[in-house]
């Protein structure tokens, strides 16, 4: 599953998403209310996790400019404050839940399991893609139960393209996922790690195609 952290307290971001990594999500971490926004429309998540005071633009407005988009994807928001006007200005803007800091991250996991069951979401950490299984949690790709023997830098190109199969993903955007925001890496040095995870993954039926000056993308014939 893939959730979207926007909290503008890094460490607390950080500690969220290191968990929910932990239990086999991708996870996209976002300080900062205007560039959450842009992410949202963008590039959309299952399940958002949307702290309400955030610079640039408050949680309240993304998530209003997240519905009026029409966007149904499960928000549960984190405020510091308690007041019953904010809890209800925050399930009228349509969040579907809130968590009051301090929190545990155990309750956070629980209302996290809770929201995907109401909306039919598969909170697993195993995917089929085509005739093999990708575990999240342990970081393998498996065929007939047996893992595959793949580096660890192709694996983390593997789940970038997968969590936005049949859409095209930049370089910019693998690269961040492949070696962490601000890197020094120029962008071409995501293309072998394209270019061996395609190999590998052409035996079974399964195509990254390459949208020149664009990116890649994990055709959803595969997934």
């Amino acid at each position: 599953m893939r959730i979207a952290i926007i909290e503008d307290n890094v460490e607390l971001a950080h500690g969220i998403a290191y968990r929910l990594q932990d239990r086999g999500h991708s996870v996209d971490v976002l300080h900062d209310g205007e560039e959450a926004d842009r992410f949202l429309a963008r590039e959309g998540a299952d399940l958002v996790v949307l702290d309400i005071n955030l610079p640039g633009m408050s949680g309240l407005d993304v998530l209003r400019a997240l519905r009026r988009r029409g966007e149904g994807m499960p928000v549960i928001l984190l405020t510091a404050r308690s007041e019953t006007q904010e809890r209800v200005a925050g399930l009228d803007a349509g969040a579907d839940d809130y968590l009051t800091k301090p929190f545990e991250m155990d309750e956070l996991e629980a209302r996290l399991r809770a929201l995907s069951r109401r909306k039919n979401l598969e909170f697993s950490s195993q995917d089929q893609l085509g005739p093999l299984v990708f575990d999240r949690a342990s970081r393998q790709l498996m065929h007939d139960g047996a893992p595959l023997d793949i580096p660890r830098k192709e694996i983390a190109t593997l789940e970038c393209l997968f969590e936005r199969r049949g859409r095209i993903v930049s370089k910019a955007q693998l690269m961040t996922h492949v070696y962490g925001t601000g890197s020094e890496h120029d962008d071409s040095a995501i293309e072998p790690h394209v270019s061996r995870l395609r190999k590998r993954l052409e035996g079974f039926g399964i195509r990254i195609k390459t949208a020149r000056g664009l990116g890649y993308m994990l055709e959803n014939g595969g997934a």
